[in-house]
């Protein structure tokens, strides 16, 4: 029996640790390819008993020829923000405090259009601080007031009125790379840690799986047969924050916003109705997919409606896929969410069995890294 996000009660107990994994810290890709879509792919068939037999080595452009004509593929089309900014304090308390830069990555804004966000050092910024942030030539562009503190370094700034905020991002803003990233971010990443069909601004890290996709890949799948629909979910931090819990059933994820545009509800629903596979492209789709499933089990009589909303549906072993039937993912870190998501897929042994292969055959990982196509 599951509950409405999908946690079962009756799964056996699982710990965090159980979803642990050994990687050579040579193996995170601190770079894209040179070239988009000539990452690797591992394929793994959930059909077939766990070990090397259900795994196959290939290339990413090998991925058309991997779905079957009258497959439904998602897409998430949101669009990485440049969220990291930098501030000084308009009100310092002291030398030093005029002197530092306060590391400022916005998360996701609520309701009153104030924006969340995580402050680096935390500890020095409170509320009431006035914030600066000032473009190359030293003006200042944008300004907001602290107004609330939480835990792990976050805050609630409320910003100024400015003409275009997006565009103002744009102008002074960093791309998010993750922290196993270790370098500063580049002009490149501003297009490559971006997928080809994003368009919907929010996201403040990519929907990785996405990365991979070259409009010639894009037009090969369609030219078999493929359909193609699109949703969107902004991917918070939550998602990928470490989980500071030990048991997997107390785990709690942020709340994430997504849309389920028109089109893309009625796909999904003849897709369903003539027994059509749904193919997610990435862990953000499957999780999107399966809360509106959910909801529409709930509210509609199953059938998928459009609208928008927010989800912390949190996916591990035990939980009833309702709609996916492949997905292609990257390869996630070890005791995460998102690992946990694709052991609730195809099993955690198995899963964990073809994480091993790729370590010993040096594929990339995580978020430049290559990638799995699970069926």
């Amino acid at each position: 029996m599951t509950d409405r996000e999908g946690n079962s009660s009756n799964r056996e107990p699982l710990c965090v640790s159980d979803f642990d994994f050994a990687l050579p810290e040579e193996l995170i890709a601190q770079q894209p390819p040179a070239e988009r879509g000539t990452s690797r792919m591992l394929v793994l068939n959930r059909a077939l008993p766990p070990g090397e037999a259900s795994l196959a080595d290939r290339n990413f452009v090998d991925l058309p020829t991997l779905l079957d004509p009258g497959d439904l593929l998602i897409l998430n089309d949101s669009r990485v923000i440049p969220a990291r900014l930098y501030a000084r304090r308009a009100n310092p308390r002291g030398k030093q405090e005029a002197s530092g830069l306060i590391e400022v990555l916005l998360t996701y804004p609520d309701e009153v259009g104030n924006w969340n966000a995580l402050v680096r050092p935390g500890r020095k910024v409170r509320a009431g601080d006035q914030l600066e942030f000032a473009a190359l030539n030293g003006s200042v562009v944008l300004e907001a007031e602290v107004m609330d503190s939480g835990e792990f370094g976050e805050r609630t700034l409320r910003f100024a009125p400015v003409p275009d905020f997006f565009a103002t991002l744009d102008q002074i803003g960093h791309m998010p790379l993750p922290p196993y990233i270790k370098r500063e971010d580049q002009s490149g990443d501003r297009d490559r840690y971006q997928t080809v069909f994003a368009t919907q601004r929010g996201s403040v890290a990519a929907p990785t799986a996405g990365l991979h996709f070259t409009p010639s890949v894009l037009e090969a799948i369609a030219a078999r047969g493929v359909e193609i629909a699109k949703l969107t979910l902004h991917v918070g931090l939550g998602t990928f924050a470490p989980l500071r819990v030990e048991r997997v059933e107390d785990i709690r994820l942020h709340s994430e916003r997504y849309t389920l545009p028109a089109a893309t509800a009625e796909a999904l629903n003849r897709a369903r109705a003539e027994g059509r596979r749904i193919v997610a492209v990435g862990t953000t789709a499957v999780r999107t997919l399966e809360h509106c499933a959910l909801v529409a089990q709930t509210e509609s009589d199953g059938q998928l409606q459009p609208h928008s909303g927010e989800t912390s549906i949190f996916i591990s072993p035990g939980f009833q896929f309702l709609l996916v039937g492949a997905m292609l993912t990257n390869f996630h870190l070890p005791k995460s969410s998102l690992l946990m998501l694709v052991s609730a897929f195809a099993g955690r042994e198995r899963v964990l069995e073809a994480y091993a292969h790729a370590v010993r055959e040096h594929y990339r990982f995580f978020s430049y890294g290559d990638c799995m196509f699970i069926h």
